[in-house]
């Protein structure tokens, strides 16, 4: 227990014998719970796990029969619904070592202070920076951070760091059924954070690489959340704008992203974009205004939500 909270610790694995050891003997000793999600492992992780519950009964194993990392967390956070009292944090930490459990007071610290409901890791943002992240992995953790921060209308940059604190009011709030299953999770849950107008915060943790392999197929997996996330950008602004606590932000984004569509698709331009955008550089630059400013706007949709939420749970 930490400032009278619970604090429970969620850790998917799937071939990790080499590291879980250490991942789970390094926890701090306030921690209230510890769920090791075994996720289809194939090699000593699971034995390694009932050692330790041998010795610590705050342990509990799951067994999953190789469902995904998104799936994996998910059951750890249901099971630990189930184990802990409100007011609780449920921390996210891999299996693979990839976390310096150095950062798990920094980690939960805004959710125990009520200044956020989610907390992420950000490894950029670190005194020592992301370094000694292979260069491909920084390469595609700006290119997702890009679109993320599009799709989520909240800045992101480092939306792939697995490192995370969740608030027991967003487990209790989620829909298990829908939530993503693969290693896409991550972004899928900031966008739907934002949808659901809770608080989300990063805090600087340290990038933590070793000889552990990722199963990651890197041309599958941008279509894949490529895809994922246009679908989650359009349910997210449709829901903000039809909601009872609508903005007017969420108004001009919309009217904004519809002009840049219209602009682009034959047959329907108005008098007033044949006005405005009559060669195809003008058009070009027409679209790329109407939606650069659909983005400000849903940015600004998202914090007034989110200050609307945060003044509803203090009253």
């Amino acid at each position: 227990m930490r400032n009278e909270w619970q604090v429970g610790v969620v850790i998917p694995a799937k071939n990790e014998q080499d590291f879980i050891d250490d991942v789970i003997s390094t926890l701090p000793s306030y921690v209230d719970a510890i769920i090791v999600v075994n996720d289809g492992s194939t090699d000593s992780t699971k034995q390694i796990v009932e050692n330790n519950m041998n010795n610590n009964n705050k342990i509990e194993l799951i067994d999953l029969p190789g469902d995904g990392v998104g799936a994996a967390i998910d059951a750890g956070h249901q099971k630990m619904l189930t184990k802990l009292s409100a007011p609780f944090v449920s921390v996210v930490m891999a299996g693979d070592g990839q976390m310096d459990v150095d950062d798990f007071d920094s980690i939960i610290k805004p959710i125990i202070d009520n200044q956020a409901d989610y907390v992420k890791g950000n490894r950029f943002i670190h005194s020592m920076g992301a370094n000694n992240m292979p260069i491909i992995r920084q390469l595609a953790s700006l290119i997702l951070g890009f679109f993320t921060t599009l799709a989520a209308g909240k800045r992101i940059s480092d939306p792939q760091c697995g490192y995370t604190a969740t608030s027991h009011r967003v487990l209790n709030q989620w829909d298990w059924q829908k939530s993503w299953s693969s290693y896409g999770y991550p972004n899928y849950w900031l966008i739907e954070l934002s949808r659901l107008a809770f608080a989300v915060t990063e805090v600087p943790v340290k990038s933590v690489y070793g000889n552990e392999q990722s199963g990651i197929k890197m041309p599958s997996f941008f279509v894949s959340v490529g895809l994922m996330m246009l679908m989650m950008h359009h349910k997210r602004c449709f829901s903000m704008l039809f909601s009872k606590s609508v903005t007017p932000h969420s108004i001009l984004s919309f009217t904004a992203y519809a002009i840049g569509w219209i602009a682009i698709i034959p047959g329907i331009s108005t008098d007033l974009e044949r006005e405005l955008a009559t060669g195809i550089t003008a058009k070009i630059i027409l679209v790329i205004t109407c939606w650069a400013c659909a983005h400000i706007f849903d940015r600004l949709a998202v914090k007034s939500r989110i200050e609307l939420m945060k003044n509803a749970q203090t009253r």
